[in-house]
């Protein structure tokens, strides 16, 4: 399998999808609501398939990235076997100002854009660099 996973990180949000690139076909989507706050929850949608929700205190959004891939590879509810099945991690991140206008390969240089940008995007540019 051609699958690419895309994240989109927010203050106490986590979005996902994961693409079949060889049909670029969504295969599964999700969101992680309330990262950081009680009562955070997990709802993994495979298409064509039951929706699987998790309910469970997620701290961080590290916690909720290790939420997110456990329901990728479930046996139940999962999409892929392992993680050797995902090819490439889309993240779209808030904002790179004037220095990041475009997709780009996440560097040592263009976490410290992302970094220099949180004054324009406080709430969403520390997640993404979580995320």
């Amino acid at each position: 399998m051609n699958y690419i996973l895309v994240v989109n990180a927010g203050s106490s949000s986590l979005k996902y999808q994961i693409i079949d690139m060889d049909d670029e076909s969504v295969k599964a989507k999700g969101i992680v609501e309330r990262i950081g706050i009680q009562g955070s929850v997990l709802t993994h949608t495979p298409i064509g398939r039951e929706k699987f929700i998790l309910k469970k205190d997620m701290p961080t959004h590290g916690e909720a990235i290790d939420a997110v891939l456990a329901a990728l590879t479930n046996a139940d509810h999962g999409i892929i076997k392992d993680m050797s099945e995902i090819k490439a991690v889309g993240h779209r991140v808030l904002h790179g100002g004037e220095k990041c206008v475009e997709s780009q390969v996440v560097t040592p240089a263009v976490i410290e854009v992302i970094k220099e940008y949180i004054p324009l995007g406080p709430l969403h540019n520390p997640a993404n660099l979580k995320g």
